[in-house]
């Protein structure tokens, strides 16, 4: 017989009987962790290089970055 308790005689322990009768509950596995977001450093300071990274992404078109640049330059 296996598990925690001692087994002799091919008798049951009065411990043996209560662990047949009370099954432990199952295990619960924790969620897998969420990987860590790092905290951006902020905005840049430098406004042509905030227009450049929103032109880089997408956010903006050729022709926009090219008319806020004009205006941030003045």
């Amino acid at each position: 017989m296996t598990g925690n308790v001692p087994y002799y005689g091919g008798r049951f322990t009065p411990a043996q009987a209560y662990a047949a009768a009370h099954p432990p509950p199952p295990q619960v596995t924790p969620p897998p962790a969420q990987p860590r977001v790092r905290p951006s450093r902020g905005p840049s300071r430098d406004p042509v290089e905030a227009l450049q990274h929103l032109l880089d992404t997408g956010v903006l078109t050729q022709e926009e970055f090219d008319e806020l640049r004009a205006r941030v330059e003045r």
